[in-house]
């Protein structure tokens, strides 16, 4: 495992964390989420839920926030500090949250509240001065030994399949035993389903045949991608990382104007907001979004499962790498247009 992906963005596994939980005394469908923290002043924190696809921004004013949603069912938000570091919280209607920590070591953050809370709170605290390795460990001894918590699932995402080699037969073995603990959680039965496919995803051949309907109307399927090189990638408005890769393919793309062909996955559950962060940065190459979310059909036709993802070919379209990390996409790419040009 790489040790960045400690802080990678942990939105892509929310979409699978939610669960029925037993209701609080309140009564209103409400949850809230208070914070306080030392050494930061005034400030901004974003707070994400996949399962919408939607951001809600959070204002800090001496050191405190108040946060509250009317909400119909579980879920699993992600809120982002100002220095791109996550924390995931297992919000659930009628309960309230507080979260307690400091500006100056944010790991060691404290959200209180609700049993899942606190144990993923204990699990963020125990494992911060551990190496990948070992946390990985740790996350596959929690996910054995609570079966029924919404944590396991999101600790298998974030430790089992967010990483650039992921292990998706042990992954599988480890979503068997959530969701024999589970048989009525449909979010785990859609995880199921999509390792069941990508444990035997392709790292090499051709590219898996796929279709898909452009924001602009247009059909995409591997005959789009006919360049020198093209690439597959995944993101959305949500993840900084994803974001950044993009932003390094638009200069690629001028550098070698009509040897690069790129076709982008968007996450979001709405294409409007991203298409104005593209129209922005002057982007113009063929954007899915479907607003399936990690429902969308692409994404297994793909075998795809993390955020941000690339998948890149030769001209032949014959994979040549799979899940680079930000700071070798643009090595790789020119590495291969100039194998290509001579």
């Amino acid at each position: 495992m790489r040790t960045h992906h400690i802080v990678l963005p942990f939105i892509v596994f929310g979409f699978f964390t939610s669960f029925l939980f037993s209701s609080c005394s309140r009564n209103d469908n409400r949850f809230r989420l208070e914070g306080h923290f030392k050494n930061l002043n005034q400030g901004e924190f974003y707070l994400y839920s996949l399962e919408q696809g939607t951001k809600d921004t959070i204002a800090v004013n001496d050191g405190s926030f108040v946060f509250e949603r009317h909400m119909r069912d579980t879920a699993t938000l992600v809120l982002l500090f100002p220095n791109y570091s996550e924390l995931p919280i297992f919000a659930r209607p009628n309960i309230s949250l507080k979260m307690e920590g400091d500006a100056t070591h944010l790991r060691e953050t404290e959200v209180v509240g609700s049993e899942e809370n606190e144990a993923m709170t204990a699990f963020r605290i125990d494992t911060k001065d551990k190496m990948p390795p070992d946390v990985q460990k740790e996350a596959r001894s929690f996910i054995e030994k609570n079966p029924t918590s919404p944590v396991s699932a999101y600790l298998l995402r974030r430790y089992f399949l967010q990483d650039y080699s992921p292990d998706y037969a042990l992954a599988l073995r480890l979503c068997d035993s959530l969701h024999r603990a589970q048989p009525q959680n449909q979010h785990l039965a859609r995880l199921h389903n999509l390792l069941e496919g990508l444990k035997n995803k392709k790292d090499s051949g051709s590219l898996p045949a796929f279709q898909a309907i452009s924001t602009k109307g247009d059909t995409i399927t591997n005959k789009t991608l006919k360049s020198d090189v093209n690439i597959i990638m995944t993101w959305a408005t949500w993840s900084y990382e994803s974001q950044n890769a993009m932003r390094q393919l638009r200069s690629l793309s001028k550098n070698h104007p009509g040897r690069l062909s790129v076709v982008a996955i968007c996450l979001d559950a709405s294409p409007g907001e991203g298409k104005k962060l593209l129209e922005r940065d002057s982007i113009s190459w063929p954007i899915i979004c479907d607003s399936l979310l990690w429902q969308s059909p692409v994404l297994a036709q793909l075998g795809i499962s993390n955020l941000p993802s690339n998948i890149l070919t030769d001209k032949r379209g014959n994979i040549v790498a799979r899940d680079l990390p930000e700071r070798d996409i643009k090595s790789r790419i020119e590495s291969l247009l100039e194998k290509s040009g001579k």
